[in-house]
């Protein structure tokens, strides 16, 4: 059921974009200030990766009250529910992630985390509250022939709770033809959604470099081998692998976020450790890179007769869209949206989401929702920016019914009901 006029109008007014109402689903309207409250605990007992037994004990409560069936378990703290309706064998995946970040709020608000040294900085209570909302009315109407199996994720934040998941049975307990995921973006005008096929998000890879020279007083550098000064070459020589071995159409990150090395002024250190990223979005460039970062480090060392350790960790692969069915999320965000409010062409991010190991098993597509600039926030917040990982962010409760909406045109429209 379509948003009505007053009601529309009211609503847009309050999330202050265009005028033009949205086709946005009356009783998930009507159920927003539950939602607020369940957004709002979560935010308040945050929990880490692997660690969401509140949050999941919450969702497997809310889920089993509407009648839904659960399953536990997968990755650990995952849920599972299942809503089934007619005779159809089709079925489709949505997933929210609940997990916190390990970081310090520094919100005042009265729903700021209560766990000092936890927070979420991400938006995970929104996801799990807008499928909430999206499950509420779905097994209230059932206006679909078919199954939605609505996944609840663990351990997005490092942990690879979908991987996780993945391992655990989560394709072959619960067959779907296709699997979607929700992130809110902060910078995008409020309730605006989408998204691009192809690559969306980049892999998500670390790097642990130990050079090892030989130590020595610093006035008299000759007996020695100085770590330090090795470590700084194959650090610059590092970045000619991305702008003179790499494509320069192939977009890659390498970015040192720390070297380490020695105790005093007049000590020339035995080691000198680098970390940091590299982000890509293709493997083939990933491979490049790592080989190229690894050749240059040993044979730079070996010039200087130091010794190297090259470590380099795979975290996450790219986020791949699948043509078909970001095309699909496009025409369905349109219709509960308004056309001027999709953006059918996101910018790709450097930044890495797990729901990427979703998306190499099924078919499926990744998608943003707005969350504005941060003049949703409570008194009492932060005085830093309200986006992504930052002690002042929070979520934009003015979203809930509509990426709630969303699920629910999504469902219907994958797996409508016979005329």
């Amino acid at each position: 059921m379509a948003i009505g006029g007053g009601a529309a109008q009211r609503l847009t007014r309050r999330l202050n974009i265009l005028e033009s109402p949205m086709n946005l689903v009356d009783p998930i309207i009507a159920f927003q200030s539950e939602l607020q409250q369940i957004r709002r605990d979560l935010h308040a007992h945050p929990e880490l990766c692997y660690e969401e037994r509140r949050t999941s004990d919450l969702v497997a409560a809310k889920l089993l009250e509407w009648g839904i069936p659960v399953v536990r378990g997968l990755g650990g703290t995952g849920v599972v529910g299942i809503i089934k309706n007619g005779s159809s064998k089709r079925a489709i995946g949505l997933r929210a992630d609940m997990d916190a970040l390990p970081m310090q709020e520094i919100n005042t608000f009265a729903h700021a985390s209560r766990h000092a040294g936890k927070m979420h900085a991400c938006g995970h209570d929104g996801h799990t509250a807008m499928l909430l909302g999206a499950a509420h009315h779905l097994a209230r109407q059932r206006d679909f022939d078919g199954t939605v199996y609505l996944v609840f994720q663990p351990a997005e934040e490092g942990g690879a709770g979908a991987r996780k998941m993945i391992q655990d049975g989560l394709f072959t307990q619960f067959p779907m033809d296709a699997i979607y995921g929700m992130h809110n973006w902060p910078g995008m005008p409020t309730g605006t959604l989408g998204a691009v096929a192809g690559p969306m998000m980049a892999s998500s890879n670390e790097f642990h470099v130990v050079v090892k020279g030989k130590g020595g007083h610093a006035a008299q550098p000759h007996k020695g081998i100085d770590p330090v000064m090795v470590a700084v070459q194959i650090a610059q020589s590092w970045q000619s692998v991305i702008t003179r071995q790499k494509s320069p159409l192939d977009t890659a990150v390498l970015s040192i976020t720390q070297i380490n090395a020695g105790s005093a002024t007049n000590v020339i250190p035995d080691q000198a450790t680098m970390i940091g990223t590299v982000r890509t979005f293709t493997t083939p460039v990933l491979d490049l890179i790592e080989s190229g970062m690894r050749m240059v480090a040993e044979h730079t060392a070996a010039a200087f007769g130091a010794q190297v350790s090259f470590e380099f960790k795979r975290n996450y692969p790219p986020l791949i869209n699948h043509a078909k069915e970001t095309a699909f999320a496009l025409e369905v965000m349109k219709a509960v949206v308004g056309a001027e409010r999709v953006d059918a062409h996101v910018e790709p991010t450097m930044g890495a989401e797990d729901f990427a190991f979703f998306l190499q098993e099924k078919a499926g597509c990744y998608i943003f929702i707005g969350n504005g600039e941060g003049e949703h926030r409570d008194g009492g917040h932060g005085l830093g920016p309200c986006v992504l990982h930052n002690g002042s962010y929070d979520f934009n409760d003015n979203l809930l019914p509509i990426g709630a909406s969303f699920w629910v045109r999504l469902v219907e429209s994958s797996l409508p009901l016979a005329l």
